[in-house]
C-alpha cells in the first residue's frame, strides 16, 4: 500500500510517473509508434505499483491508440485531399492534449482525454 492509498493524494513520485505516462507519448516524434510504446511500457511496468500511475498511463495509451487510428484515416483521406487537413488537426490536438495531460498529472489529477476510445481497461 502506497502513501497515496492512505491519504488519497498521489505522492510526488507517483505524480512524476503519471506525467511520464503522458509525456512518453512524445517519443512518437522520434520513434515510429513511440506514442503507443512509451505509455504502454509505463503502464505495463508501473500498473501494480500505483492506481494513479496506472490510470494516467492507461489513459495516455488509449488516447494514443485513438490518435493512431485517426492518423490512418487521415492518411487514407489524403487521396481525396481532405486528409492533409485531418492530419494537421490530429497532430496539433495530440500535441496540445498530451502536454495538458502531463501538466494535470504533475498536479495530481488523472486527466481524461476527450474523444478517446477506451480500449485498454
Amino acid at each position: 500500500m502506497t502513501d497515496a492509498d492512505k491519504t488519497g493524494a498521489p505522492t510526488p513520485d507517483e505524480r512524476n510517473w503519471g506525467m511520464f505516462g503522458h509525456l512518453s507519448a512524445l517519443c512518437g516524434l522520434i520513434i515510429p509508434l513511440g506514442g503507443i510504446i512509451g505509455p504502454l511500457i509505463i503502464w505495463a511496468t508501473k500498473k501494480d505499483q500505483s492506481a494513479f500511475i496506472a490510470d494516467n498511463a492507461r489513459e495516455a495509451l488509449n488516447f494514443n491508440i485513438t490518435v493512431a487510428i485517426a492518423a490512418v484515416v487521415g492518411i487514407v483521406l489524403t487521396f481525396v485531399l481532405i486528409g492533409i487537413v485531418v492530419l494537421v488537426v490530429v497532430f496539433i490536438g495530440w500535441l496540445v492534449l498530451t502536454i495538458i495531460a502531463g501538466i494535470r498529472a504533475s498536479e495530481g489529477t488523472v486527466y481524461q482525454y476527450p474523444f478517446t476510445l477506451r480500449l485498454v481497461k
